[in-house]
């Protein structure tokens, strides 16, 4: 059994897959048919609980571990919240202030310690890392991990089973793992599967990177899409990106606005900025990707003002 297997079988005893459905208005604009991996419907509302779950489980395997840390903008930090959860471990979160208030709960509701510092991940996981400096306990950083990539990937392989036919997929990018993780696990079982990157304009630093085949770093990410707000690419995560992903892409604030509410009007799910990220994509270029088209609605964790930005944009825009 493949460790990409061996991941999914071990999750599938916490969850079943993901649903793949035929997004039909969605298909219509983009003239190929398009589905939806709808990770928005996992534990905590974004497929983080994939690799969180899976590299605490096995860092467990390795020995005890008395607390499990995490620096996060949300999603991540409910995930190994509610990792620790399940496996019995108390976890610690470090979010950077004001982060998103539905995340921020989902955190509180899981039992784990948070503590809001800083303006951006960058301060959130600098305080991570001092807080376990000298005790023992885990620091889960989803970026340098190495076995959050593997539990990311089951994605690939459950849309390999349920859509064979796959030629696109097209995936939001923050931190990389997910697309790592998507990228290799689909390529490993079908080689010639485009493989999409979608960042914002705002966060750009790993699309940037991707292009000039080095690490570009950025001094903030100005994006609603707190997924993907990333700014410090690492040298292992952009070769990774470089040799797995066929291409990357860019989309703006109101594009994502617009993916969202074109979501929840035309196939009733509620993304995200950053689970809308893929769908947008597809939306500003139609008939660019091969299709069957597989796009990720990667979180649904919508707060109050991204949610307000959304209903606006759409109200504005109405005849």
């Amino acid at each position: 059994m493949t460790r990409d297997k061996a991941a999914l079988t071990l999750l599938h005893e916490r969850f079943g897959p993901s649903r793949l459905v035929h997004a039909a208005e969605l298909s219509a604009r983009a003239g190929v048919d398009v589905y939806l991996k709808l990770e928005c419907e996992l534990p905590t509302g974004s497929f983080k609980v994939r690799g969180a779950f899976y590299g605490l489980w096995i860092r467990r395997q390795a020995g005890p571990v008395s607390e499990v840390v995490a620096a996060s903008t949300g999603n991540h930090g409910a995930a190994v919240a509610w990792a620790g959860h399940e496996l019995g471990i108390p976890a610690r979160i470090f979010l950077p202030s004001g982060a998103n208030a539905v995340k921020a709960e989902r955190i509180r509701s899981l039992g784990a310690h948070l503590t809001e510092v800083g303006r951006d991940i960058e301060d959130a996981r600098r305080a991570a890392e001092s807080y376990v400096a000298g005790k023992d306990a885990l620091l889960l950083d989803d970026a340098t991990n190495g076995d959050v990539p593997t539990g990311a990937g089951t994605i690939g392989v459950e849309l390999i089973e349920q859509l064979p036919s796959v030629a696109t997929v097209v995936v939001p990018v923050g931190d990389s793992a997910l697309i790592r993780g998507v990228a290799a696990a689909v390529k490993a079982a079908r080689p010639n599967v485009h493989v999409v990157g979608v960042q914002a304009k705002g966060a750009p630093a790993y699309q940037r990177s991707w292009e000039a085949g080095h690490v570009i770093t950025t001094e903030t990410a100005d994006t609603i899409a707190d997924g993907l707000a990333t700014t410090r690419p690492t040298e292992p995560n952009v070769a990774a990106i470089r040799s797995l992903v066929d291409a990357m892409v860019l989309v703006d604030e109101n594009e994502m606005l617009d993916a969202m509410r074109f979501l929840l009007d035309a196939e009733r799910v509620e993304a995200e900025p950053a689970g809308a990220a893929a769908t947008a994509a597809i939306l500003r270029s139609p008939g660019r990707y091969a299709g069957p088209v597989v796009a990720l609605v990667t979180g649904g964790n919508v707060a109050p003002e991204a949610r307000r930005l959304r209903d606006d944009r759409a109200s504005a825009l109405m005849p």
